[in-house]
């Protein structure tokens, strides 16, 4: 059952928000001269349930903080509060590479074992993480789905920044994860999304004799800062790459890969060709 609230583990980072929501709400509350239970009767909540949020032992979910700031008259300074909650509630891996993304104006990406989190539907996201091993629990499938969902929303139809370069493993566009059905509405997906004019996606044909993406996936980050980053995961370990040697190669590769591969006219013919054999 959906309590308002999500208790979970927390790095340090997103602790530390946690707390300091959690005494700003506890000063709310009695300074509106309410106990916990009290609190909790008005907002539709547990006395267990505010005590843990006023801790920083559970995060509160929008629908909370929004009765909690009507009932104790803060006139929207606690709903203020919504947008750093928010990033709390994401691992700290997704909120780094959200903000590499926010100060992004090019972004770069090969993927070759799976589609780019940033183009995937919310069902093949939940198939992914479903397949984890160890095996993750139902919150944290739930909690991971919802930062990825929340990340795509730099990719929008109406921007001109950031520029998107993908490209996919044909293998990434075959493979049903999750099943035929959410295979199509993926392949749909990158369909609409490749129509967008700041997205270029280019698929890596397997019958290719040379490959230059062989290594592995990787993604690049061209900043307003005028640096360039490069960004890597094996097995769930990450490692930003800031080494100019080694960023200059992973562009070198990156141009490789994107010759090599089908234009990005190309590519969504292939995508709409597969759709329909699917």
């Amino acid at each position: 059952m959906d309590d308002g609230t999500e208790q979970q583990s927390w790095d340090d980072e997103s602790g530390a928000v946690l707390r300091a929501v959690g005494r700003q709400l506890k000063a709310w509350r009695e300074a509106a001269g309410l106990r916990q239970t009290e609190l909790g009767t008005a907002i539709g909540y547990s006395e267990e349930q505010v005590s843990s949020v006023e801790r920083g032992r559970r995060v509160p979910k929008d629908v909370y903080l929004q009765r909690t700031d009507d009932v104790l008259g803060a006139g929207g300074k606690i709903t203020a509060m919504l947008r750093d909650v928010e990033e709390a509630r994401y691992p700290k891996k997704v909120r780094d590479l959200a903000k590499l993304e926010a100060e992004a104006v090019e972004l770069g990406a090969y993927n070759h074992a799976m589609v780019h989190g940033l183009l995937q539907t919310e069902e093949y996201a939940r198939a992914l993480f479903g397949m984890r091993r160890p095996l993750l629990g139902e919150e944290v499938i739930e909690r991971e789905v919802g930062a990825r969902m929340a990340r795509q929303a730099i990719v929008d139809k109406t921007k001109t920044l950031p520029v998107f370069s993908f490209v996919q493993d044909e293998v990434t566009l075959r493979r049903p994860t999750g099943g035929k059905m959410v295979q199509r509405r993926q392949l749909e997906r990158l369909l609409e999304v490749g129509q967008f004019r700041n997205v270029e996606i280019q698929v890596m044909p397997t019958d290719l004799e040379e490959h230059a993406g062989l290594t592995g996936g990787f993604r690049i980050f061209k900043l307003r800062s005028g640096a360039t980053l490069g960004y890597a995961e094996v097995l769930h370990i990450t490692r930003l790459i800031s080494e100019p040697r080694e960023v200059q190669f992973l562009e070198m590769h990156y141009g490789s890969i994107r010759a090599q591969a089908l234009t990005p006219r190309e590519s969504l013919a292939f995508i709409e060709n597969l759709l329909g054999e699917t």
